[in-house]
Parts: structure tokens; C-alpha cells; sequence
């Protein structure tokens, strides 16, 4: 589990495709392997990928075919900037929200809009996402707790607000418009919604 409070801006060494169905992702992180172990769990852009090896500084992970799939880390890069968290412990602060690390899909930026202290973000995301999502409830992208500020059905799209930290130590503050987010949606919306289809409210 997680709280998306990135902890460090990591850089991909290297993506390798494995079969075609798979791939062997490899980032520069100091910090989140400071204390790594084999099998340890790290967000990668809000994708929980186990450690399966680690040392000066770099840890390689293996990603299947439906995290390709269903995520951004198919396209990412060698150079490419990943956001990165380690997973919590029983001592940590909650300083976000339950993050499970299982990305539920990916939406778009359509629009940036700078302010002063801050910056307004919408990013586009489908019906099957959006449903999920509540005015001032929280969301996760590319591995970020964050408070939704509100949410448009006709546009498709909800708006978050970034303060100068988000901007400066996650990969949200060089993201463009048109660029490819994950996104995980609050754990707590999909039990409710099972519960009711299992109780036959639905």
C-alpha cells in the first residue's frame, strides 16, 4: 500500500521488451533503494512493481503484458522522469490517502492553466473512470494523492489543482496537454459499488 506523497523523481535506464508480452524496466532511484530488498514493492508512476533486483542505486522490475496495457509505462523512455514511492509501513504517516499501486486506467490532459501560486489541470477520462470520481474527494495520478475539485460528465474531464511543491518534484509539473496519466480511483468507491451489485441494489 501507498500514500502518494512522492518521495523522489526517478529516471528509467532502461525499458526492455521481454517476448512481446512483457518488459524488464530499469530506474535510477537513490533514495527508494536506499533500503530496498528483493521483492519490495515501489509505485512507479502509481504502478506497484515488485523489486526483483537492486544496487548503485538502480532497481529493475518486471512488467507484464496488462500493466503495458492498461498504464503509461509502455511508453516511457530511456531519460524518461518516473515518479517514484516506496511502499508504507506501519510507522509511516498517512499523508495521502489508501493508494493500492493498481492502476485503474489512464486519462489525458486536456488543459493547463497557471496561476500565480498554482495551477489548474483537467484531464480527460472515460465513463467507467469518471464514475468514480467525487468533487473534493481523492484521486491518484501517475502515483499523486490528490483533491478533485470538480467534476465535468458532459466535457469528460475533472480538475485538479497543483501547488509549487507537486510541481517542482513530480513528473506533473512537466507533463503536457495531450500528454498520458494513470489513474487510480479512491478503493473505497469500487467496494461500495460491488457491495451493491452483489446485494442486488443495482
Amino acid at each position: 500500500m501507498f500514500t502518494g506523497i512522492i518521495e523522489e523523481l526517478g529516471t528509467v535506464e532502461a525499458l526492455d521488451l521481454l517476448d512481446g508480452d512483457a518488459a524488464r524496466l530499469t530506474i535510477r532511484g537513490p533514495k527508494v533503494t536506499a533500503d530496498a530488498g528483493h521483492g519490495d514493492s515501489i509505485a512507479v508512476n502509481g504502478c506497484c512493481l515488485t523489486v526483483v533486483s537492486y544496487g548503485d542505486g538502480l532497481f529493475t522490475a518486471d512488467v507484464m503484458r496488462e500493466t503495458l496495457q492498461r498504464t503509461s509505462l509502455g511508453a516511457v523512455e530511456k531519460g524518461s522522469k518516473v515518479n517514484l514511492e516506496r511502499a508504507v509501513t506501519a510507522h509511516s504517516r498517512l499523508g495521502g490517502h489508501i493508494v493500492q499501486g493498481h492502476v485503474d486506467g489512464t486519462g489525458t490532459i486536456a488543459s493547463r492553466t497557471p496561476s500565480e501560486h498554482w495551477e489548474d489541470v483537467r484531464i480527460a477520462a472515460g465513463p467507467e473512470i469518471l464514475k468514480y470520481i467525487a468533487e473534493k474527494g481523492s484521486i491518484t495520478v501517475d502515483g499523486v494523492s490528490l483533491t478533485v475539485v470538480d467534476v465535468d460528465d458532459v466535457s469528460g474531464t475533472f480538475g485538479i489543482s497543483l501547488i509549487p511543491t507537486t510541481l517542482e518534484l513530480t513528473v506533473l509539473g512537466t507533463n503536457r496537454v495531450g500528454d498520458t496519466v494513470n489513474l487510480e480511483v479512491d478503493v473505497i468507491a469500487k467496494y461500495v459499488e460491488r457491495l451493491l451489485v452483489a446485494g442486488g441494489t443495482r
